[in-house]
């Protein structure tokens, strides 16, 4: 007798992910959020490739069956948690690993960009204007990396190449990570903050106006974490009353960023469309972590990057 295939449900997103290592392994299935809550009680694995959609979190509460792994094709699970999910017995997975690097990377570019003044070469070059101007030196300046997981000690790592004094900060302190109680100390010292942290019940809105105004008025700050982690009202009054000199950010409390919305003209603020963590063949590199997350799973061999699902995140380090 033919042994039955799990069933391996994809809520999808264009273009879906390369799957053809699992043919014959897995009866593998598409849904979108339309259709995502009528399906999950028959699968047996999710796949959340649409990682942007909300889609899980309406649809888990739902009756029946649930399947017992679901993986999302992103660092952050915020979009998919809901208390059911939370205290159920399904494992939650994501994508720790793939991103680290290219963030990092567009983190280091932001703080040159900021304090060579490129974007304002740029405009001028559109202008045909020569103007000389002095600009900022980065060694030697300090940064305060907010998210000691393995993207925020990639940027550490990253800005350290630069001469970059770098501080750590994560949830509980340990050796070379500042605990919450030194936030405020150190943001208050640092030419960059940079918010690379997970968004949870703890995090979000942890940049509103008192941080904000902790900041010395030389600093920039940046967000490549998750939207919900910056009152962005907030933000937008520090730029407009000069409390700092500038800001990044690259996520944003509701995506995409409306046309209308202020923060495009905001006086130094570099807007860019959350694509910090997403190079040249990051799709592929999704596709092939997860096969071989299925690998390990339908073999019964432990997975890796399992979510602590009321912390909301991969804990260890």
């Amino acid at each position: 007798m033919t042994p039955t295939l799990p069933t391996l449900l994809v809520l999808d997103a264009d273009p879906p992910p390369r799957l053809g290592r699992l043919t014959g392994r897995a009866r593998i299935e598409h849904t979108d959020a339309a259709g995502l809550a009528g399906r999950l009680p028959a699968a047996d694995v999710l796949l959340v490739w649409d990682f942007a959609s909300h889609a899980v979190r309406d649809a888990w509460p739902g009756t029946g069956p649930r399947p017992r792994w679901v993986h999302t094709a992103s660092a952050g699970v915020d979009h998919l948690m809901c208390p059911e999910l939370a205290v159920s017995d399904t494992v939650v997975t994501n994508a720790r690993g793939v991103f680290d690097q290219p963030i990092a990377e567009y983190v280091a570019a932001l703080v040159l960009a900021v304090a060579k003044d490129l974007p304002r070469t740029l405009e001028l070059q559109r202008e045909r204007t020569w103007r000389h101007r002095e600009t900022r030196r980065v060694a030697g300046t300090r940064a305060c990396v907010i998210g000691s997981g393995p993207i925020g000690r990639a940027i550490a790592r990253t800005l350290k190449a630069l001469d970059v004094t770098t501080a750590l900060v994560g949830r509980v302190p340990r050796t070379g990570v500042h605990g919450p109680g030194d936030l405020d100390r150190l943001i208050s010292r640092a030419d960059w903050v940079i918010s690379a942290a997970p968004l949870t019940e703890q995090t979000h809105g942890m940049f509103d106006t008192r941080r904000f105004g902790v900041m010395q008025p030389s600093a920039v700050f940046v967000n490549v974490g998750r939207g919900g982690l910056v009152d962005e009202d907030a933000l937008a009054e520090a730029l407009r009353r000069r409390w700092i000199a500038g800001a990044a950010l690259d996520v944003f409390a509701s995506e995409p960023l409306s046309d209308e919305s202020p923060l495009w003209g905001l006086p130094g603020l570099i807007v860019s469309p959350h694509m910090s963590g997403d190079t040249v063949g990051w799709r592929d590199e999704l596709g092939s972590q997860f096969v071989e997350l299925y690998e390990r799973w339908a073999a019964g061999r432990p997975l890796r990057n399992v979510v602590d699902k009321k912390r909301g995140y991969v804990p260890g380090h």
